[in-house]
């Protein structure tokens, strides 16, 4: 047998040996980032859930709501005041 072979031998030896695997590791690695990504997602939209009615409960009935003006109460540009 010659050295390539040998080689060759070796390298598909070791494939079968590491559980024959059909998917490359970098893939695998990118199927888990997706998956915690999905997960700290859900943990932030859910968290954030939370916090949305906390929020306008805290306003208060002691609070007004901003006074908008109406357009009689408006002056023109550059007049007298």
């Amino acid at each position: 047998m010659a050295s390539k072979e040998k080689a060759e031998l070796l390298f598909k030896q070791e494939r079968l040996s590491r559980g024959g695997s059909s998917i490359p590791e970098y893939e695998q690695r990118a199927r888990v980032e997706r998956t915690k990504t999905a997960k700290l997602r859900e943990l932030r939209l859910a968290r954030e859930a939370e916090l949305t009615p906390k929020a306008e409960e805290t306003r208060g009935a002691s609070e007004k709501p901003a006074r908008q003006r109406s357009s009689k109460t408006l002056r023109p540009h550059g007049g007298i005041r």
